[in-house]
C-alpha cells in the first residue's frame, strides 16, 4: 500500500521545547494583562519551578516586567505581578491607501504607542514615490518609538488590492500592477535611515489586517467567525473563520468589492462592470449624494453631516449603498455562515442610514433564518480596529510565537 502520510519532522529537543514554553508563558501573561508566576503555572500546565525559570529568562531579555506584589489572601509569600514590558520589542504597521498613509507602532501588550497619519492623494502617483512617502512617515514613527525605548523588529505593509509574495499583483484604485512593494519600500526606508539596521518587511492585504485588528482588539465578544468589510474608495473584504484568517489558495480571498451587482452597470477600475464598489464605495456614495467625490475624508464628513440633517439626497445615497451591500453580503453569508458581518472604514460612521436597508436584504435573503432584522449580527467595527494596527500587531504575534528569535543580541 502506498504511504501518503506527510513526513514527520525531527523530534523536539530541549532547546525547541524551551522555546515553545517561553512563548507559552509570554502569551499567557499578555493574554491576562498581568499575572503571577503561580497564575501562569496554573494556566499553562507547567510546574512553578519551570515557569519561574522561563519568567527569569523573559525578564532578562526584556519581554516581561515586574510591577509589585499581589496578595491572594492565603498563606505564603505574595506573588510578583508580571506584565508585558512597555519597552523593547514592538511591531510597526504601515497602511498605504488611496488617499492616506497611516503608520502605527504597537508594543507587546497590543497597545497603540505611536500613530502618524498623512492624507495624501496616491492615485496616479508612481508606486515608488508613494512607497517613498510612506517610508518617510515610517521613519518618523520609528524615531518616536526609539524615544520611548521601543525596538520594532519588523515592518508589515497593509496594501489595497491583490497582494502575494511581496508584490501587489493588482490594485485598481491605485493603478498598480505587479509592484514589488516590499522591496521598494525596504530600499526607501534604508535610504531615509542610513545609520540604522534594516528591518524585515512583509506585506498583506489591508482588509485582512483590519479584520485581524478587529479580532484581536475589537468588541466581538465570543464571535470568532465573521465577514469584515472595509469601506474606503474601494471596498475590501476579509473572512475570519474560527479565529483564523481565510486567505484562499493564492492569498486573494475576500475581494468582495469586485463581486458583480449588475452586469450592465458602470465600468469598474478592475476592468469589469457593475462591481459592488461602483455602488457602495466612497466615490460612488459621494457622487450619488452630490458631493465632490475627490474630497476624501472631508467629503465623508460632509455626507455624514448632511445625513444627520435629513438631507434627502444624502440619505437616499447611503440607503441605496446599504441595499447593494446587503444583497452581496447575503450571498457571502449563505456561502460561509459567519456569526457576524462587521462594517469598517467609512461605513462605521454611516451605519444609522446604511444598516436598515442592508439588514432588510440580509433578513430576506439569508436562507438559515438566523439573520432576522435587529439581530445585531450586522455591526459596526470598533474604534480599536484598523489595518495599520492590525499590521503592527501581526509583527507582535511573531514575537510572541518565538521570543528567542527576537532577543536583542549584545553589541560586539
Amino acid at each position: 500500500m502506498k504511504n501518503n502520510l506527510t513526513p514527520l519532522g525531527p523530534k523536539a529537543d530541549k532547546d525547541t521545547v524551551r522555546r515553545h514554553n517561553l512563548s507559552l508563558v509570554l502569551r499567557a501573561v499578555r493574554d491576562a494583562g498581568e499575572a503571577t508566576r503561580a497564575g501562569v503555572a496554573g494556566r499553562v500546565g507547567l510546574t512553578r519551578a519551570a515557569v519561574s525559570s522561563l519568567v527569569e529568562q523573559l525578564l532578562e531579555s526584556g519581554f516581561l516586567a515586574e510591577s509589585g506584589k499581589t496578595f491572594s489572601g492565603q498563606a505564603g509569600r505574595p506573588g510578583t505581578v508580571l506584565k508585558p514590558a512597555r519597552t523593547g520589542p514592538a511591531g510597526i504597521g504601515v497602511e498605504i491607501n488611496i488617499d492616506y498613509v497611516s503608520v502605527c507602532v504597537v508594543d507587546l501588550a497590543g497597545t497603540d504607542r505611536v500613530r502618524l497619519t498623512e492624507h495624501l492623494d496616491n492615485r496616479g502617483a508612481p508606486p515608488a514615490d508613494v512607497l517613498a512617502r510612506a517610508a518617510r512617515v515610517a521613519a518618523r514613527a520609528l524615531e518616536s518609538a526609539r524615544e520611548q525605548e521601543l525596538r520594532p523588529v519588523g515592518v508589515q505593509l497593509a496594501l489595497p488590492g491583490l497582494v502575494a509574495g511581496g508584490t501587489v499583483r493588482q490594485a485598481p484604485n491605485l493603478g498598480w500592477n505587479r509592484v514589488a512593494a516590499e522591496g521598494i519600500f525596504a530600499q526607501a526606508l534604508s535610504i531615509v535611515r542610513p545609520a540604522h539596521r534594516a528591518l524585515p518587511v512583509s506585506s498583506e492585504n489591508e482588509a485582512n489586517l483590519a479584520a485581524l485588528a478587529e479580532l484581536w482588539f475589537g468588541d466581538l465578544g465570543k464571535v470568532r467567525s465573521f465577514l469584515y468589510l472595509s469601506g474606503e474608495i474601494g471596498v475590501g473584504g476579509a473572512l475570519v473563520i474560527d479565529g483564523e484568517l481565510l486567505r484562499g489558495a493564492h492569498g486573494f480571498a475576500g475581494e468582495i468589492g469586485h463581486v458583480m451587482v449588475d452586469a450592465a452597470g458602470p465600468e469598474c477600475r478592475c476592468g469589469s462592470r457593475g462591481c459592488l464598489e461602483q455602488y457602495a464605495g466612497q466615490s460612488a456614495l459621494l457622487r450619488a449624494a452630490g458631493i465632490d467625490e475627490t474630497a476624501g475624508v472631508t467629503g465623508v464628513s460632509e455626507l455624514e453631516r448632511r445625513a444627520q440633517g435629513g438631507d434627502g439626497r444624502a440619505v437616499a445615497a447611503v440607503e441605496e449603498a446599504g441595499l447593494m451591500l446587503g444583497r452581496v453580503l447575503s450571498g457571502a453569508v449563505n456561502l460561509f455562515d459567519p456569526d457576524a458581518v462587521v462594517l469598517g472604514g467609512i461605513y462605521r460612521c454611516l451605519m444609522p442610514w446604511l444598516s436598515p436597508s442592508a439588514d432588510r436584504e440580509l433578513t430576506g435573503r439569508v436562507v438559515s433564518g438566523l439573520w432576522p432584522r435587529g439581530s445585531g449580527r450586522l455591526r459596526a467595527s470598533s474604534v480599536a480596529g484598523d489595518a495599520a494596527r492590525g499590521a503592527a500587531a501581526l509583527i507582535v504575534q511573531e514575537v510572541l510565537a518565538d521570543p528567542v528569535a527576537h532577543t536583542e543580541r549584545p553589541a560586539g
